[in-house]
């Protein structure tokens, strides 16, 4: 049985206790914090999200494909992608580096 994952709520909740702010407040900043980093990722192609990561906004070339069902070779247009990189802080602190 995998473990409990964290929702939208318990999040938000815990953030308000952590800062000391009530929930409606803490909600208020979770999106407000949501809505800065997409209209960020919109104007210039990448926000930094301080401690996290960065959310970055890529091109993706056109190329062939497979169709799985048939085998057929289909051709997959070029279309916009975002990608999060995650900062090498927290994935260090996530899976610690192997020792030399």
């Amino acid at each position: 049985m995998a473990a409990a994952k964290m929702t939208q709520s318990q999040f938000i909740k815990d953030l308000g206790v952590a800062c000391g702010v009530p929930t409606k407040v803490a909600k208020q900043m979770v999106t407000t914090y949501a809505e800065m980093a997409v209209k960020e990722t919109k104007k210039n192609g990448v926000a930094v999200l301080p401690g996290l990561g960065r959310l970055v906004r890529q091109e993706r070339k056109a190329r062939m494909g497979r169709n799985p069902a048939t085998g057929e070779s289909i051709k997959i247009p070029a279309k916009k992608v975002v990608k999060f990189r995650v900062a090498k802080v927290v994935k260090d602190a996530i899976v610690p580096p192997k020792k030399k």
